[in-house]
C-alpha cells in the first residue's frame, strides 16, 4: 500500500468541482480511499479558503496511483501546479479506510530523511468546539517546533486533516510525544478522554518520490525512499 499527497492552488471553481466529483473506491482501479478538501493555515481562526486544495489518496500500489495521476481528470486539476508526492507509511496510530492494520506503531522509526505526517479524522460534529480548542494549540506548537518545515490544515467537515513536513523522523516524534504539557500531547490526552472523531489516524510517511514544491515552503530535499 502507498499513499499520495497533492497540494495545489486550483481555484474556487475547480476545487468545488473536485470535492463534488471525487472518485470512490471501485471507480478507479487500485484506489482504497481518496478525499479532497480546502486548505487552511495551521492554527488559523478563519475558515478555509476556496483556492488551495489538498488531495490525499491511498492505493494498492504505485502503478495504480501513477495511472490515476496520468489519466484522471481530477488529477489533471493538480498537475503542474504545486506539489505531488508518493508516500510509504512508516508508522500509524488509529484506523482509516485503506490503511493496513500491520503498519508499525513504533513512535520512532529510525528513518533517515525528512518525513511527512498526516492527521486524519471524521469529526463528530457534537465535538467540534472541543476539537478546535484542542487542535489550535497543537497546531501553534507545531509552527514553533524544532524540525518543522511546512504544514497546512484541510477541512471539509466532517473530514478534517493536517499535513506537515518535518526535517526528520525524530523531530516529528519529539513534537508529538516528548513534552506531555505541550500542545500535541495535550490534544491527544483530551481525545482519549472523549473522542473527537468517529474514526481517526495519525500517520508518518517516508517520501518515495516527489515533484514540485510545497506552497510557501523553503526548498526541501526529500530523500527518495528505497525500502530495504
Amino acid at each position: 500500500m502507498i499513499a499520495t499527497l497533492d497540494v495545489a492552488d486550483v481555484g474556487r471553481r475547480a476545487l468545488i468541482q473536485a470535492m463534488r466529483r471525487r472518485p470512490a473506491p471501485g471507480d478507479v482501479p487500485g484506489l482504497r480511499w481518496l478525499d479532497v478538501a480546502p486548505a487552511a493555515a495551521l492554527a488559523s481562526v478563519r475558515p478555509p479558503g476556496l483556492r488551495r486544495a489538498v488531495l490525499l489518496g491511498m492505493w494498492d500500489d504505485e502503478a495504480s496511483a501513477a495511472t490515476f495521476a496520468g489519466t484522471h481528470s481530477l488529477a489533471r486539476r493538480f498537475a503542474g501546479n504545486g506539489f505531488h508526492a508518493v508516500l510509504r507509511p512508516l508508522r500509524a496510530f488509529g484506523s482509516w479506510p485503506g490503511l493496513p492494520a500491520d503498519v508499525p506503531r513504533s513512535r520512532v522509526t529510525q528513518y533517515d530523511g525528512p518525513v511527512i505526517v498526516t492527521t486524519l479524522g471524521r469529526l463528530r460534529l457534537s465535538q467540534a468546539v472541543r476539537f478546535l480548542r484542542a487542535s489550535r494549540p497543537a497546531e501553534r506548537a507545531a509552527l514553533d517546533a524544532d524540525g518543522f518545515l511546512w504544514g497546512t490544515a484541510a477541512a471539509r467537515p466532517p473530514f478534517m486533516a493536517t499535513v506537515s513536513a518535518w526535517s526528520s523522523d525524530e523531530a516529528a516524534a519529539a513534537y508529538a510525544y516528548a513534552d506531555a504539557t505541550a500542545g500535541h500531547p495535550r490534544a491527544i490526552a483530551r481525545q482519549r478522554q472523549k473522542d473527537f472523531h468517529r474514526e481517526s489516524a495519525f500517520i508518518r510517511y517516508a517520501v518515495v518520490s516527489s515533484t514540485g514544491s510545497l506552497p510557501g515552503a523553503p526548498p526541501i530535499e526529500f530523500t527518495p525512499d528505497v525500502p530495504t
